[in-house]
């Protein structure tokens, strides 16, 4: 009996390390595509990456909790939506996206600092997430780490270089430190 129990905990591990290292491979393959500028598929791959984000690599479950999560956040309900994404964290600590949905919560909220916290977190997981980089470069603008926040964006379009937002924000971000040094 103990070696099934082996057995079977042996192929578990297998098969999540097997969909992880899928997983992975796609992602690599999407980011390369993200570096081709001139591709007409950009905006594909973009929503390709967030879709694979959005999905957690083993437990469904998750999924589904994240994307009510997400609906109210689209509704508005900030405080259930936190909670929602707290429990998410609580059960798997090492998906990166359900960390990237609180630090979106938080800063819609105004809880700037909290939402650092969250990107930190969300960044140590996915170093290649453009959408958490862009989040951090507003998050730093409201705590006028102006400086940071153009790093932030510039990370972000090295990742996706066909990225709109980082070329209007270093712009404004550049214009604000201008007007507040005259």
């Amino acid at each position: 009996m103990k070696n099934i129990v082996i057995f079977i905990i042996f192929f578990f591990c297998q098969f999540n390390s097997s969909i992880a290292s899928e997983r992975n491979i796609e992602l690599e393959k999407l980011f390369q595509e993200l570096k081709n500028i001139n591709s007409n598929s950009v905006f594909e791959t973009e929503q390709k990456i967030w879709k694979l984000w959005s999905t957690h690599p083993t437990n469904d479950k998750l999924t589904v909790r994240l994307e009510e999560g997400s609906q109210l956040v689209r509704d508005q309900n900030y405080s259930k939506a936190i909670d929602i994404f707290t429990e998410v964290i609580n059960l798997d600590k090492n998906w990166a996206e359900a960390w990237n949905k609180r630090a979106t919560v938080f800063y819609l909220i105004g809880e700037f600092q909290e939402s650092q916290n969250d990107i930190d977190k969300v960044l140590t997981l996915e170093k290649r997430h453009f959408g958490a980089l862009a989040g951090q470069g507003l998050v730093n603008i409201q705590l006028k780490n102006y400086e940071k926040a153009i790093r932030s964006y510039e990370q972000a379009q090295e990742i996706y270089p066909a990225m709109k937002s980082p070329k209007i924000m270093i712009k404004q971000i550049e214009e604000l430190i201008k007007e507040q040094t005259i």
